[in-house]
Order: structure tokens, then sequence, then C-alpha cells
């Protein structure tokens, strides 16, 4: 079937994907712009093989690869990295309180990633119930301070440490599997976890949540303005990426290195498999539940429904869509995918598919993100022609 035979179908298709959401006549509206849009790229395609547009195609083409290559070098740069944290300090002082907000929002999800980041890509472990650590902090300080009127600052030490502990356990289970029986079994303990605290109801109130949860304290002011809780999440960001930065170029950064590259291999030249896959669940839950207190603290109540499945995929995507072992990728895939939709609140029914529809032309176009990292196996397959000559010199 040729490409322009198969525009209608694709149109037909993406408003059968779209009726449950949309109704009967935006779902037409849906499938005939995806039909429009399919038909233009097969035009414009043709247009590029046939050589009536390869020349200007082609320089198009390079000069966006240098671009988007100048900006992943300069992400690197710390000169630049220095500016850009001057500039995200002043921020808040031009913004209003719910822009200032959603920034705080971001900056929690940014922790999350992340810590995510360190299990998925340094690690190479797929982690599917990654939420189950950020409620484990979230519920950790609501009880800690609900029942004992435990302070934030000490609480985010438990949480962390309770989270990290979780993670461990998480692990222990799971250290001879791989790939998506790996993923099947975090799926479960994120589903299991969530359970729990909608069920235990003479503990975590169940479905109701926990209400009045303490605000932290600086001394003697109290957090409670959008504005406060931004410069408290724009340092505790500042502390996850400095941390993370360290562990991916430490000796246990390039365990998991090997390990993400070909675990059997890694195993025969001494890696010790057990303790660097239990540490990367442990730091990686850690980070976690620095969020999740973080969060708890901020919103004064938490419930089950904050802690979904869909939250771990939202995580995921937000690594895989930055880059994968990439800290400025990351950083960059959390601020897209929590400003964005705020952004475009009007089209809520949509964001699920908009989502879906961005990750599959992600893993067409750019399947190594949109910041790839530096070093890997691009970078380890890019120098294997080297080794080979000198190996036959």
């Amino acid at each position: 079937m040729s490409a322009y035979a198969r525009v209608p179908l694709i149109g037909l298709w993406f408003a059968f994907l779209a009726l449950p959401l949309a109704g009967w006549r935006n779902s037409l509206w849906i499938g005939l712009g995806c039909a429009l849009v399919v038909l233009i790229v097969s035009v414009a395609r043709a247009s590029v093989q046939s050589g009536y547009l390869a020349w200007p195609a082609g320089r198009v083409k390079a000069g966006f690869t240098t671009a988007w290559s100048f900006i992943e070098e300069k992400s690197y740069d710390k000169r630049y990295w220095s500016l850009f944290l001057l500039l995200v300090i002043a921020l808040p002082w031009t913004l209003d309180r719910y822009s200032t907000d959603v920034l705080v929002i971001t900056g929690i999800y940014i922790m999350l990633a992340l810590g995510l980041n360190v299990v998925v890509g340094f690690a190479g472990l797929l982690d599917l119930g990654y939420v189950a650590f950020y409620a484990v902090g979230a519920y950790s300080y609501a009880l800690l301070n609900s029942w004992y009127g435990l302070s934030f600052w000490p609480a985010l030490g438990v949480g962390v440490a309770c989270s990290a502990l979780f993670g461990v356990i998480l692990g222990i289970p799971v250290l001879r599997l791989r790939g998506d029986y790996l993923a099947i079994v975090t799926l479960g303990f994120g589903e299991i976890i969530r359970l729990v605290l909608n069920n235990w109801d003479n503990v975590t109130q169940g479905p109701n949540g926990i209400l009045g949860i303490g605000r932290p304290y600086l001394g003697d002011m109290r957090l409670y303005k959008p504005m406060h809780f931004y410069y408290l999440v724009l340092a505790l960001c500042v502390i996850t990426i400095f941390i993370v930065n360290r562990l991916d170029k430490s000796r246990l950064g390039r365990a998991w290195a090997a390990m993400r590259e070909d675990e059997t291999v890694a195993e025969c030249v001494g890696v010790n498999i057990v303790y660097t896959k239990l540490s990367a669940f442990a730091f990686g839950a850690a980070w976690a539940g620095f969020g999740g207190v973080v969060f708890s603290a901020k919103q004064t109540f938490i419930s089950p429904e904050s802690f979904t499945f869909f939250e771990s995929v939202i995580i995921l995507c937000m690594v895989v869509l930055g880059g994968m072992a990439s800290i400025p990728g990351v950083m960059l895939g959390a601020f897209i995918l929590t400003v964005l939709p705020e952004a475009l609140r009007e089209l809520t029914l949509f964001r699920p598919m908009l989502l879906g529809g961005a990750m599959v032309l992600m893993m067409v176009l750019r399947p190594q993100g949109l910041l790839q990292a530096k070093g890997g196996r691009h970078h380890l397959e890019r120098d294997e022609p080297q080794g080979e000559a000198g190996a036959g010199r």
C-alpha cells in the first residue's frame, strides 16, 4: 500500500482513539487533522527523496544538528551552569504566585526524575513502581508529624532513610531479574504500596488521607508562601544535582555503567552485582523520599490518589524524554512535562494521548533523548575502531 493510500486509514485510526475522550464530532476533526499532518509529511518526504527539496532540506537538517550539538555541549559547561543558577534565583521575583507554585512542583519532579535516573539511566534497571518510594517519604513525614509532632528537618532525614530501606527491600528479591520481569515486579511493588495506603485506615486514614501536616520552619520563620518553597526546593535540587553528579563520576557510578552495558561481563571483571544493584535502588529511592517529604509539607494533605501508577509513568517519561543518564537532559524533560501540561490545561482530556504521541516520536526521531549523556555506549562504540587499529599494529 502506498504512503498516500494509508493517509485516510491513519486518520480513521486516530479518530477511533479519540472517540472515547472527545465524542464523535470532535474525534472526526482530530482524525482529519492527523490525516492532514501525515499527508504533508508524506509529500515533504517524497519531495526530498525525489531531489526537489534535497539541498534545502539538507541545509536545514545540518543547521539544526549543529545548533543542537552546540546546546548539548554547553549544557555540560559549568560556567553556563553558574549563570543559569543566578537566573533561576532571580526568576520568582518576576512571576506571580501561580507560576511560582508550578515551578515548585517542577523542582520536586526534577528531584524525582534525577532519582529515577540513577536506577534507569545509570544502572539500567527498569523501575515502574518508583512512585512507591515517593509515597513512603510523604507518608513518613505525615505520620511522624501528626502523631509525634516531629518537625520537617528531622523528618526529612527519616523519610529519606525509610525510602532507601524500602528500596533495598525491593532490590533483594529482584537481584536475578532483568528487563520485562524486573519491570513487572517493580510495578507490582508500587501497586502493593498504594493499596496498603488506601486500605490501612487505622494508620493512613485510607482514601481520606492525612490532613493538617505541619509546614517547615527555618529558625523562627514559617515557610508557607510559594516563594518560600521555591527557594527550599531550589536548594534541595542543587544538593541533588551535586550528589548525583558525583555518584555518576565515582567508582560506584562506573560500576553502574558497566552493569548497564552488560551485567554478565561486569560480574566477570569483578563488579559486585548484588551491592551495585542494591545501592542503585537505595540511592534512587532516597531521592524519591526526599521529594515526598517536601511534597507533603507543601500540600499539608496527602492521600493515595497522589501516588498512582501514572505518576511512575510520568517520571519515567521525564527521564526518557530528556535523555537517560543525562543530568541536564533529565532536568529538561522534567521541566517540559511539568510546565507544558499547565500551559495546555484546556486540553486536559487529550494529555495522555499527546504524551504517548510525543514519546513515540521521540523514540523514532531521537531515541537518545533531547540531551544525550556524555560518555556511555555511544562513545564506547565510537572509540572501537581506534582500539582495533591499535591492536592490528
